[in-house]
C-alpha cells in the first residue's frame, strides 16, 4: 500500500503552492514543514522553512555563506536539522500527516534530514510532500520505493490536482471527507 505522495515537476511549476491548496482543504491533522521564498525587489534571496506549527527559520540564502552551497545559495544546515526534523519526528510520531516540502538538493546535504525521510518511510507514517524532479541520488532512492506514489505537477494541471490529491490522502489516512 502506498503511505506517501510526492509531487514533482519543474522548478517553479507550483508544487508548493498546489501542496498548500490540498493542506488548506485536508480535515486531518497534519505536521513537518513547508518552504517559502523570500524576495527582496522582486528577486528571490532566500528560503524560509515554515513548519505547520509556525516555527521559522531561512534554510537557505544568498547572504548565508554555506557551505554547502546550491547555485547562489548558502543553506544552513543546523537550521533545517533544528527546525525541520522536530517537526517531522513529531507528526509521525503523533500519527499525523507528515508534510515535507522538499526533498530536495538544499536538504539532502544533511545526512539527518536524509535519515529522517527514510525513518518517516519505514515507520509507515502518512507522507504528502514534494521531490526534486531531476535525478539525483537520494532523490531517486525515495522515488524507488514501492511505498512512494508520485504524481507529476506542471502549471496547467496543478489546479485540477487539489480534488485528486486529497481523495487519495483520504483513501491512504483515513480521514474523514468534508462535504
Amino acid at each position: 500500500m502506498k503511505t506517501a505522495i510526492l509531487l514533482m515537476g519543474a522548478p517553479q511549476c507550483g508544487k508548493t503552492t498546489l501542496l498548500q491548496k490540498v493542506l488548506a482543504a485536508y480535515p486531518g491533522p497534519v505536521g513537518g514543514f513547508y518552504t517559502r521564498e523570500i524576495r527582496e525587489d522582486g528577486r528571490r534571496t532566500a528560503f524560509e522553512m515554515v513548519t505547520l506549527d509556525a516555527r521559522t527559520d531561512i534554510l537557505a540564502g544568498v547572504h548565508l555563506p554555506g557551505p554547502p552551497r546550491v547555485s547562489r545559495y548558502g543553506v544552513d544546515l543546523d537550521a533545517l536539522e533544528r527546525v525541520a526534523l522536530p517537526a517531522i519526528r513529531e507528526a509521525c510520531e503523533r500519527g499525523a500527516l507528515v508534510v515535507i516540502d522538499e526533498i530536495g538538493p538544499m536538504e539532502t546535504f544533511s545526512q539527518a534530514f536524509c535519515q529522517s525521510v527514510r525513518d518517516t518511510l519505514d515507520a509507515g507514517c502518512p507522507l504528502f510532500g514534494t521531490i526534486v524532479q531531476r535525478s539525483t541520488s537520494f532523490g531517486d532512492e525515495i522515488k524507488g520505493r514501492s511505498e512512494v506514489e508520485l504524481v507529476e505537477v506542471t502549471p496547467h494541471d496543478r489546479d485540477d490536482l487539489v480534488k485528486t490529491l486529497l481523495n487519495r490522502l483520504y483513501a491512504m489516512t483515513g480521514a474523514p471527507r468534508r462535504e
